[in-house]
């Protein structure tokens, strides 16, 4: 049986972090940050935007800002030429 996170991967979704900064409830000059991860599909992110829709809703914070970082992870492998070669023994 496949990994989860290898059957997103293969259909298409990458892994997506979040910094979420958001206020204090009770000291609205206060920040604090939280960091969200998931795997997710850009550039639309409908992952993200459920979680953050359900924090907007749910939670006592209101957000200041969010903070994106997307990475596909299976894609063709990156080689570059060094130019020179070191053999050891």
């Amino acid at each position: 049986m496949a990994d989860r996170a290898f059957e997103l991967k293969m259909a298409g979704y990458g892994l997506t972090t979040a910094e979420i900064t958001y206020r204090m409830p009770d000291f609205k000059h206060l920040l604090q940050t939280f960091v969200w991860q998931d795997y997710d599909l850009a550039p639309k992110f409908p992952r993200l935007i459920k979680f953050l829709e359900f924090w907007a809703h749910e939670l006592d914070g209101p957000l200041a800002q969010v903070r994106v970082a997307h990475c596909g992870l299976i894609k063709p492998a990156d080689f570059r030429y060094v130019g020179s070669e070191w053999k050891l023994h």
